[in-house]
């Protein structure tokens, strides 16, 4: 159902915080809403679908999508190439749909300055240790790329004060997360 004032949802946080968790929860919640899918270069997790989780493509392809501009915004993370589609934002909502998206928190500030009333909403986490578990529990990084990854996160924490809202994810209880995303988009409509 096409909704009068779409708005724009971005979730933000670091790399192992619980996002996709989170934003899986909160799809079947808000069917009507577009989920944006980012255009990436890492490789495939084991679990991640292309065109569903993200559109995985090569180096030239996503080369190729800058050369025409058609990114709202893209960065080079953890040595791949991360953007956001400018057709998963304006298609959505020319038809008047709302768009939940996730990206890191570069990209973050980068589409807030192009759209200054994206609500942005960042998910932090307990401590360090919460995202070290979870990325080893992932069993797909190595020992370097969790460090660095744990490395980023300090650094992303400090930033968390540029969003509008910040979630605490703690520790075994990430419903409470998953209701106050709910709260705040619902207070956003």
């Amino acid at each position: 159902m096409p909704q009068n004032n779409p708005k724009i949802f971005l979730i933000s946080g670091p790399s192992g915080v619980g996002k996709d968790s989170i934003i899986d929860e909160i799809r079947k919640s808000y069917k009507d809403f577009h989920f944006v899918i980012t255009a990436v270069t890492r490789e495939k997790r084991s679990d991640e679908i292309n065109g569903v989780n993200h559109f995985f493509l090569s180096e030239e392809k996503f080369q190729s999508m800058i050369d025409n501009e058609e990114l709202i915004e893209w960065s080079k993370v953890y040595k791949n190439f991360y953007g956001v589609p400018k057709s998963q934002i304006q298609k959505p909502i020319n038809v008047g749909k709302s768009v939940i998206l996730r990206v890191d928190v570069q990209g973050a500030k980068k589409i807030k300055e192009i759209l200054p009333d994206v609500v942005l909403i960042f998910i932090k986490p307990e401590n360090l240790e919460f995202i070290n578990k979870n990325l080893r529990d992932r069993g797909e990084n190595s020992e370097e790329e969790i460090k660095r990854r744990l490395d980023t996160a300090e650094k992303e924490i400090l930033l968390s004060s540029n969003f509008d809202y910040v979630i605490t994810n703690p520790e075994g209880n990430i419903e409470y997360v998953i209701n106050t995303v709910k709260d705040i988009i619902n207070k956003n409509l």
